[in-house]
């Protein structure tokens, strides 16, 4: 069991170049984190445990425990707040592209704020630091520095996505076709 965790060394960039036209994208993924509430699921759980909350502080004030209605109140306010960060969180965005020459990863922030990497596709190999473990990481690594993706994902979907970028940095580096031996010599063809 390794339990090394890798650090980030690979440069971040404010924005790469665009692609040159003839350069087609093998592979693009959007990585986000997982929320499994929706909006609406929010708002009922959230009027349940208001009312819960309601009825029950009442039925302390009435039994003469009046403060104990305030402490209600600041439950359903911290479980509110605890959803929001969490629901904001959830605006994490991270791009993988992959072309013949690079490797481009973007990562968009909760604050709107984003970064971008960009690996060469020829150097870069994929690995995951502690398989089958809980804490696995999926990393780039190229000229001895390294980039972590996926770290939003849960262990199994990394290793995943690992397998799917190490697929498709394969097919990026495959020729599409062969091109015909240089003829040796300086002479014109007859």
């Amino acid at each position: 069991m390794d339990h090394r965790r890798l650090y980030e060394t690979w440069p971040a960039e404010p924005a790469p170049p665009p692609l040159a036209a003839d350069e087609p994208v093998v592979f693009n993924a959007q990585v986000r984190p997982n929320r499994s509430l929706p909006d609406t699921g929010f708002l009922v759980l959230m009027a349940v445990l208001g009312g819960v909350s309601l009825v029950a502080g009442i039925g302390f004030a009435l039994a003469g425990a009046w403060p104990v209605l305030g402490f209600f109140g600041l439950d359903v306010l911290l479980v509110w707040l605890a959803f929001r960060l969490s629901y904001r969180d959830g605006r994490r965005l991270e791009t993988i592209e992959i072309t013949r020459r690079e490797i481009r990863v973007g990562r968009r922030y909760p604050t709107g704020h984003q970064t971008w990497f960009r690996l060469p596709s020829a150097w870069t190999r994929v690995a995951l630091a502690g398989a089958g473990e809980p804490d696995v990481q999926a990393h780039l690594t190229a000229m001895g520095k390294t980039l972590i993706i996926g770290a939003m994902l849960s262990p199994k979907e990394r290793e995943s996505l690992a397998g799917a970028v190490r697929d498709a940095l394969e097919a990026a580096r495959r020729p599409d076709r062969i091109d015909p031996p240089q003829e040796s010599g300086g002479g014109a063809p007859a």
